[in-house]
């Protein structure tokens, strides 16, 4: 029974496999074939291959395609780019769900479809009478029939063909040409061409045009040009109307000659131009020209030749003209220092002016002149030389000499110094030096020391020189140079190259005094060979550029012993110097470089002026090396009591009214002190205050004409006694009215003459040693001052300057107001005013007239406004009242509560408990009374001899009572 059940189940499944089949594929056709152009109808088509009853599913790029859905043709009526893309389909029984495969992917190509070009094989414009061909062309692919249009109409007889091609070109070509192309596969049809626009013009006539166009001289070079109407053209000149020869292949491809006239007379030039014209079948028209073959095309073309009319004749006049010559005396070559006379010869004419040529560039020195000499010849001077001529009559001009070339040896060489040892040389050890020349051969080599003077040269036949055995006195600076010919040429010497030898001390050494390789100009300096021993006569000796090898005793300095003193250095006495011995011994040389002196700039932390109380610094600004000092010196100072520093910053940390004035400042270093040129002078301004104290001048301004008198007062000086006007100059340092540039009456000062060299720093002084603010008095000898205050202007204020004149005054007193370098106003009364002065006005001013010239510059300073210090005091003054007045009311009331409850706890005769305070009064302040301050502002001022003995300036606190 089992095995019957087995048997039935294989049965059925034999069964089973036996009825199933494969399942079909689809496929998917295009109609067109690919590609597709733009704007056709393309049919696609989904085929599963097993009969009817599917139903299809389209799918482009592997996304189902709706549009398409169930039919198995899909038809897309105007192809567009975007239907480009892979395209797939399957089928579906419609009674059953069985499915096909998927198709594999057909790709559309969408392509736009081929447009026209029509191109014209002749540059345009077409002149008539020419040939000239229209072609077109339709991308790569063949079989294209053409179809053509002139101004939008059919062209019957240019149907069907690529090319157009017109013999004779007429006026009634002329007109806007198009073609398409149509074939019997896809694509049918190409888009129409742009179209090409054929312009006919008469036949040219080209013109000619002569440069120069005045009287030419033989050996002229004449430029023609010839100008025709389009491109392409090949140019034919007729010279007297026979053809100009040769005319080369270029030549003719351009349309300018360059034609030197060699014949005297009237010559006459025409031109003419001709091109060809290609075109593409011999069979369509006669041709006369041949042909040629195309590259590109890979085939023959043929042409005719179209020629223009010839242009009217340009005529040129030709003159024989002189030619001149250059002669040199003496016969080259010339050398360096000789004497050389060049003579411009012109054989015909007279009154010859002369035009004198270097290397084709005018030489300035020689014009006018038929012979120029050279005094002294340099290398400079080598060049080729021309000269012409120039006169009023005919011929104008004579032709330009041929160049004779003045020959000058070559410029100077400077050879290269170089050793074979690097650093210091051992003693004992060779050295070799090389002198390195990049010229030719012949030389000789001359080699030098700094001992040696240049006639004790040594000689070699090679560049090298060697030391065998180099010892101590080897030591030191060498030089070398080349020589060759009779007499002979030298070159220059070489750089020096210094030699320094080490492995012993010697004991004949050189002392330098001070002990230092560099100097400053007017330092002394003492050089000795007192140390040596081996030997005698010892003597100090130097080498310098200028001078060479020379001895103390020549001149620059003065021997005591064997030491050298040198009182006063300059820069000339830079150089090496050494101990020499009558036996020819030497010391090791040192190097003595001699710089000018150094003159500092000072410089301010402030700008402008500043405010009392506030710090200042100044700076003492060096470009020196290290080990100074720094002074510093005011107006009122004299040089002995300068202020020291050992850096190179003053600081002034509550500045003051008296701090005002001219600062400078030097450096110094060394023993004894070697000093530097002293800084320009910087000028401080300090405001925040009016003082009493304050200099009177009279007239009142800062610029004064020389000559003109001159009246400066202390009088309204009144805390101190014995006032005196003080001044500070250039010259004379600090001085008093009394020492004799013024006369003294009381505490004024009267200078009857001004001069120049009153110009300076001015103010009072008292016998304690207070001072005024000081005042800048500048004297000129010029014709122009400006007219500016000589004290600070009060921000706020109003002020005036104006231009002031020597005497004969100018009739136009227009005159320019500066500030600093920049143009303020231009005033025809020569005046300018300032309505409200700020802090911003404060600077340089200086005014100037176009006649009279202009006035010296004078600083304007600006200080505080008074209304704002004293609305400031008097704030600062009752806030400290109230304050003052809240203290003392609650102390009362401290002092009430307290006395109540002693009267309570104590009886009246106890006495205060230990640690209490009284505050301890003149009448004695009994309980309940009112206290009050009252606060007196003064300024502080120094003490005086005479008065507040004992006493202290300042604030006052005054305590009181009131019943």
């Amino acid at each position: 029974m089992e095995f019957r059940s087995l048997s039935v189940i294989l049965l059925l499944t034999v069964l089973i496999h036996s009825g199933q089949t494969a399942r079909p594929k689809a496929t998917v056709t295009i109609h067109p074939a690919d590609p597709v152009f733009i704007g056709e109808t393309v049919t696609l088509t989904c085929d599963t291959g097993s009969g009817d009853g599917w139903y299809y599913e389209w799918f482009k790029d592997s996304k189902p395609l709706s549009e398409a859905r169930w039919w198995n043709k899909y038809i897309i009526s105007k192809v567009a780019e975007s239907d480009k893309g892979a395209y797939t389909c399957k089928g579906r029984r419609s009674t059953e769900s069985s499915y096909s495969e998927t198709s594999d992917a057909v790709t559309l190509t969408v392509s736009a479809r081929p447009k026209a070009t029509v191109t014209i094989h002749q540059a345009d414009p077409v002149f008539i009478g020419e040939t000239v061909t229209l072609t077109c062309d339709i991308g790569s692919r063949h079989h294209w029939q053409y179809d053509w249009f002139k101004d939008s109409e059919p062209l019957s007889e240019a149907q069907q063909r690529k090319e157009y091609t017109i013999s004779k070109v007429a006026a009634s070509h002329r007109g806007a040409y198009t073609c398409k192309g149509r074939q019997s596969t896809e694509p049918s049809y190409s888009e129409t061409s742009d179209a090409v626009t054929l312009t006919v013009s008469g036949k040219p006539t080209p013109t000619v045009k002569v440069d120069p166009q005045s009287s030419v001289y033989t050996g002229d070079t004449v430029t023609l040009t010839c100008e025709v109407e389009s491109t392409g053209w090949e140019f034919l000149w007729y010279k007297d109307s026979q053809p100009l020869q040769p005319q080369s292949p270029v030549d003719k491809e351009t349309n300018t000659v360059r034609v030197t006239v060699s014949d005297k007379g009237r010559t006459e030039f025409k031109c003419a131009a001709r091109r060809k014209n290609y075109f593409y079948d011999g069979s369509y028209q006669r041709y006369d020209g041949g042909y040629d073959y195309d590259n590109s095309k890979k085939r023959y073309v043929y042409y005719n030749v179209y020629n223009t009319h010839r242009s009217a004749p340009a005529v040129i006049t030709v003159t024989a003209r002189p030619k001149a010559t250059v002669t040199i005396h003496p016969a080259n070559p010339v050398f360096i220092g000789e004497t050389v006379t060049l003579t411009c010869h012109i054989g015909s004419g007279r009154h010859w002016q002369y035009d004198w040529f270097k290397d084709s560039k005018p030489l300035s020195e020689a014009q006018r002149r038929k012979e120029y000499t050279i005094s002294y010849v340099a290398e400079s001077h080598r060049g080729d030389y021309t000269c012409n001529g120039t006169q009023s009559t005919q011929p104008r001009y004579s032709e330009t000499s041929d160049a004779v070339t003045l020959t000058v040896p070559a410029e100077k060489p400077k050879p290269e110094l170089t050793s074979s040892h690097k650093g210091a040389a051992l003693i004992g050890n060779p050295v070799v030096l090389y002198c390195k020349l990049d010229q030719s051969a012949g030389w000789r080599f001359y080699w030098s020391k700094h001992t040696q003077s240049p006639e004790n040269e040594t000689k070699t036949e090679t560049h090298s020189y060697t030391i065998s055995s180099v010892s101590v006195s080897d030591g030191g600076q060498y030089w070398c140079r080349a020589g060759r010919g009779t007499p002979v040429y030298y070159t220059h010497y070489s750089d020096a190259l210094w030699i320094n030898v080490t492995g012993t001390t010697r004991s004949h050494s050189l002392t330098v005094s001070p002990s230092r390789a560099q100097h400053f100009s007017a330092d002394s300096l003492s050089l000795s060979c007192e140390g040596q021993s081996d030997s005698t006569g010892w003597r100090v000796r130097r080498y310098t550029h200028s001078e060479k090898v020379s001895d103390c005793s020549s001149g620059l300095g003065s021997v005591t012993g064997s030491t050298c003193n040198i009182s006063s250095l300059s820069t000339s006495h830079t150089g090496v110097y050494w101990c020499e011995s009558e036996s020819g011994e030497s010391s090791n040389p040192v190097n003595i470089t001699v710089t000018k002196k150094p003159k500092p700039e000072l410089t301010s932390s402030h700008k402008g002026a500043a405010l009392i109380g506030n710090p200042v610094v100044l700076y003492c600004e060096l470009d020196q090396s290290a080990g100074w000092r720094f002074y510093w010196s005011k107006h009122t100072q004299s040089p002995e009591n300068e202020t020291k520093t050992e850096t190179h910053s003053y600081t002034i940390s509550s500045v003051s009214v008296s701090d005002g004035g001219q600062y400078w400042c030097r450096a110094g270093r060394g023993t004894p002190v070697y000093y530097t040129h002293y800084s320009d002078a910087l000028w401080i301004n300090v405001t925040g205050t009016t003082r009493s104290d304050s200099l009177t001048v009279s007239p009142t301004r800062a610029q004064h004409f020389s000559a003109d008198s001159l009246s400066l007062s202390c009088e309204r000086q009144s805390n101190s006694t014995g006032w005196r006007v003080r001044r500070y100059t250039h010259s004379e340092k600090v001085s008093d009215c009394s020492s004799g540039w013024g006369s003294v009456t009381g505490s004024t000062c009267n200078i009857s003459s001004l001069s120049t060299s009153h110009t300076g720093v001015y103010w009072c002084e008292s016998e304690s040693g207070e001072s005024s603010n000081p005042v800048n008095i500048t004297v000129t000898n010029g014709a122009v001052i400006l007219d500016s205050p000589v004290h600070p202007v009060t921000e706020g204020d109003p002020l005036t300057l104006h231009c002031l004149y020597r005497d004969p005054k100018p009739s136009n007193l227009t005159a320019e107001i500066y500030k600093g370098d920049s143009l303020l106003q231009t005033q025809t009364t020569g005046e300018m005013n300032i309505h409200t002065v700020s802090k911003s006005d404060e600077g340089l001013y200086h005014c100037k007239h176009p006649e009279k010239g202009e006035s010296p510059q004078s600083w304007i300073s600006v200080r505080g406004s008074d209304s704002k210090t004293v609305i400031l005091a008097v704030s600062v003054v009752l806030s400290l009242v109230l304050i003052l007045i809240i203290i003392l009311g609650l102390f009362w009331c401290y002092k009430k509560k307290k006395g109540d409850q002693q009267n309570t706890n104590q009886t009246p005769d106890q006495s205060q408990s230990p640690g209490s305070t009284q505050l301890q009064t003149d009448s004695g302040p009994e309980p309940g009374d009112v206290t009050y301050a009252q606060i007196d502002p003064k300024e502080k001022k120094k003490p005086n001899k005479t008065k507040n003995k004992g006493g202290r300036a300042g604030r006052k606190l005054i305590l009181s009572t009131q019943s």
